[in-house]
């Protein structure tokens, strides 16, 4: 299953399942498992682990050393990827580094599109759509179902919250609370992201009390902290609202909070 003008290091622990394009290159720390396919010119540098059923495009560079000038080599550093993930032409995801807890992870079934990065010390959820050049700079936590769409860019330590969603060319400097849509550079909030949850089967009751949150935080004129108070009681009900309410509370670098004019969501 793999191609003769590969190069494979022999200490790299594969599955005998496991489909290496020509020209690619794997080192020797790494490992990954069975029913994981990758293309041609590729490169997996590790510490790297990669799960099953995983698919990795052409040209991509995966578990390469951060980009990070303070980068020590002889700290702890390496990259997890889970199962199912589908990883596109010309993506590249760096290892972490002492700093950011030594990680950078994956979860499983993400579909990331070509061109996309992930930078050092990210922590990637589940089921999350990256559109092409989507940009992750270092520390970033994408939550599990988020969109992001085409061209945008996540600037460091910011957060985007479970089925948020990003339009293209979005540029984050805040957190993104759960099931909130923003567009823009810098990025506003733009609307709950109805579609998304439509998808994943939320119910019309749901919905509606995520969009009372939603005008409690952005179109009623309120404090952050009465807006909080409002969401809570929604909160009683609703254990999605409580994740929301958690989400902002725990913001260290602030939410996304000026509400785009214009706007009639």
């Amino acid at each position: 299953m793999i191609d003769p003008r590969a190069q494979v290091d022999p200490d790299a622990k594969l599955a005998t399942d496991v489909e290496i394009g020509p020209c690619s290159l794997v080192g020797k720390h790494v490992e990954i498992g069975s029913g994981t396919q990758v293309g041609s010119h590729t490169i997996i540098d590790g510490p790297t682990k990669i799960g099953m059923d995983n698919f990795i495009g052409s040209f991509c560079a995966i578990g390469g050393d951060p980009q990070d000038k303070k980068f020590d080599r002889t700290g702890e550093s390496r990259l997890e990827i889970g199962n199912g993930n589908t990883i596109r032409e010309y993506c590249s995801i760096n290892r972490g580094t002492d700093a950011g807890g030594g990680v950078t992870r994956l979860g499983d079934d993400n579909w990331i599109m070509a061109y996309c990065h992930i930078a050092h010390d990210c922590k990637v959820g589940c089921h999350i759509v990256f559109a092409n050049n989507a940009t992750l700079a270092g520390h970033v936590e994408i939550c599990d179902f988020a969109v992001l769409g085409g061209f945008t860019g996540v600037h460091q330590f910011c957060r985007m919250g479970e089925s948020s969603f990003s339009a293209i060319g979005a540029i984050v400097v805040r957190d993104v609370p759960p099931f909130i849509m923003v567009d823009g550079n810098t990025a506003r909030p733009r609307g709950v992201n109805r579609e998304g949850l439509k998808r994943r089967g939320f119910g019309a009751d749901l919905v509606s009390s995520l969009k009372r949150c939603y005008k409690a935080l952005y179109r009623q004129g309120l404090s952050l902290d009465d807006a909080l108070a409002v969401m809570e009681s929604e909160g009683d009900r609703y254990p999605e609202v409580s994740q929301m309410v958690d989400f902002i509370r725990s913001s260290a670098r602030g939410i996304v909070r000026k509400q785009k004019e214009g706007t009639n969501k």
